[in-house]
């Protein structure tokens, strides 16, 4: 695939396309700053943004709702609680509220309203399997207005981790609750946070507007929109007319146009381009237990693997802004930082395991053969996300070199979901929950239906991989629990069930004259309170 004329041949339309535009898109654009607003394109609708439960975009709802805690570069930091205590056995925090807090509806955040939200969540805990405090949380006591304590049924080290995430664990007025509770749905969506939802038109945009009496000053931004908007073309004419004025990494990974355009945008001098460190793993998943796929094989897997060209992936496709991937997680997750097998861009190995596996090659063929059946693998991405399309092309060509017929097939994200659930794959584009998850997230979901379970069930040493995941989450102990992840990051690498392919994070697209654009932990969320525009 010849990159370098696709990439010059992007550059050049989109040349043409900035002429073309600018003159009606830089009036837009100076009124959208002039009001201190933000218009931003997403693929899909905000959805249903009840925090208890998982329709919702989550980039809106963490502007909308708040966590006790937050998980920051430096570690756990106070939110809407200002401090904590644990207990010498692990199994009961009691967390000290801030008095100065209400929700959008004026209705007074304290520990009623905290111990009513977690009493919401966990009447629903089976729905939250996937984070396993779920499964912890025996009850919420009220201590007094500004104090709660919440008690385990054992010992569990992410504890403050799960309880910072963007949902289950945050919080809603109580005269929204239906019912006396969430999970048959809400009636209004006030939060604390530092935005309110203001107007929402399904499939066509929501606006969020300043919470002027948001505990930790009012934000400087004043209004935030959210407009559908396909990706590709279409949101690109859409930022030069002015319609949009910001773009940035959704939920799915997934980015509203491809690395050329932003390129082009970045070098206009209208817009910034601004990316985040590494925050997650782009991979591909491989379903071990799938018995009727060649991909049952390790030496199959491992070949996969030894065939992709990380290092072209991520200099020619991604322009460099992700970095080649080695391992299933990055050394700067905590507890990952493992000595495990090196598998880099080795053809010759990958030809040389599947020659010993029995899948030969004859003279005048272009696939494998063995026993009768050809070495065909389906690979599944989500269509909506223009990268791995070119990834899986790129894959592709290279497995075609090694005799492995991979067919490539886009999705919408809601059938990529459905398949990652149902295990009606044989790859599977995904990637690892990030850093504000990891590594207990991404580790627990090896065990769970909904998300990695098929990867890792048809390793020949599961179950002892399942028993060693439950014992690491209930440790006490920092270097029994080193311990215990060093093996099992080590048995799934060994077995090739995840293959990386880069350390990939959130990429920003904005006007050139705003300022504090920083990041969360999460690569779904953007602190939009805490940006300003300056004067030209």
């Amino acid at each position: 695939m010849h990159y370098k004329k696709i990439t010059q041949l992007s550059l050049l339309l989109l040349t043409i396309f900035t002429l073309a535009a600018c003159s009606s898109g830089d009036d837009a654009k100076a009124e959208n700053e002039n009001e201190n607003e933000l218009t931003y394109a997403m693929t899909k609708d905000i959805g249903d943004m009840n925090p208890h439960l998982y329709t919702g975009y989550m980039a809106a709802q963490g502007v909308v709702f708040e966590t006790l805690v937050e998980n920051t570069e430096e570690g756990i930091k106070p939110s809407l609680a200002e401090s904590w205590d644990i207990s010498e056995n692990g199994k009961v925090y009691t967390f000290t509220l801030r008095d100065d807090v209400k929700f959008h509806d004026g209705e007074p955040f304290n520990a009623e309203a905290v111990k009513k939200n977690i009493d919401a969540v966990q009447e629903n805990a089976e729905v939250h399997s996937w984070i396993q405090l779920s499964q912890k949380i025996t009850e919420t006591k009220v201590i007094d207005e500004y104090t709660v304590e919440i008690n385990l049924s054992e010992a569990y080290y992410p504890t403050l981790s799960e309880l910072s995430t963007t949902r289950p664990y945050t919080f809603l007025s109580p005269n929204d609750f239906k019912d006396g509770g969430t999970k048959n749905g809400v009636n209004g969506y006030n939060g604390t946070g530092p935005y309110i939802l203001t107007e929402h038109k399904k499939e066509e945009a929501a606006v969020f507007e300043a919470n002027e009496q948001y505990w930790n000053g009012v934000p400087d931004v004043k209004k935030v929109t959210s407009k559908v908007l396909p990706s590709g073309e279409t949101t690109f004419l859409a930022l030069k007319k002015g319609e949009i004025n910001f773009l940035f990494t959704d939920d799915r990974g997934a980015n509203s146009i491809d690395y050329e355009s932003m390129e082009a945008l970045e070098a206009s001098g209208e817009y910034q381009v601004v990316r985040s460190k590494p925050m997650d793993t782009k991979l591909i998943a491989v379903n071990s237990s799938n018995e009727d796929s060649p991909i049952r094989e390790t030496a199959v897997r491992e070949a996969i693997w030894y065939a992709i060209d990380r290092k072209t992936i991520s200099e020619s496709i991604l322009n460099g802004t992700e970095q080649p991937a080695g391992t299933l997680l990055s050394k700067n997750i905590p507890y990952a930082d493992v000595d495990l097998k090196e598998r880099g861009y080795d053809p010759e190995m990958a030809m040389e395991l599947l020659d010993k596996a029995g899948w030969k090659l004859d003279e005048g063929s272009g696939v494998r053969t063995k026993e009768g059946n050809d070495l065909n693998v389906t690979f599944y991405y989500d269509s909506n996300a223009p990268a791995q399309k070119t990834q899986a092309e790129f894959i592709q060509d290279s497995l075609k070199n090694m005799g492995i017929n991979l067919e490539i097939i886009g999705e919408d994200s809601t059938s990529i979901a459905d398949r990652r659930k149902s295990g009606n794959y044989e790859l599977l584009y995904t990637r690892t929950w990030g850093l504000a998850y990891d590594p207990e997230s991404t580790i627990s979901a090896f065990t769970d239906v909904s998300y990695n379970l098929h990867s890792t069930k048809g390793m020949k040493n599961s179950d002892e991989l399942y028993k060693k995941i439950d014992e690491v989450m209930v440790t006490v102990d920092k270097e029994e629990r080193q311990s215990l992840y060093d093996d099992i990051l080590t048995m799934v690498h060994d077995e090739a069930v995840f293959i990386p392919i880069t350390y990939g994070g959130m990429t920003v697209v904005a006007p050139e004259n705003l300022e504090n654009i920083n990041f969360k932990q999460t690569q779904y969320e953007l602190p939009f309170e805490e940006m300003a525009y300056r004067e030209k």
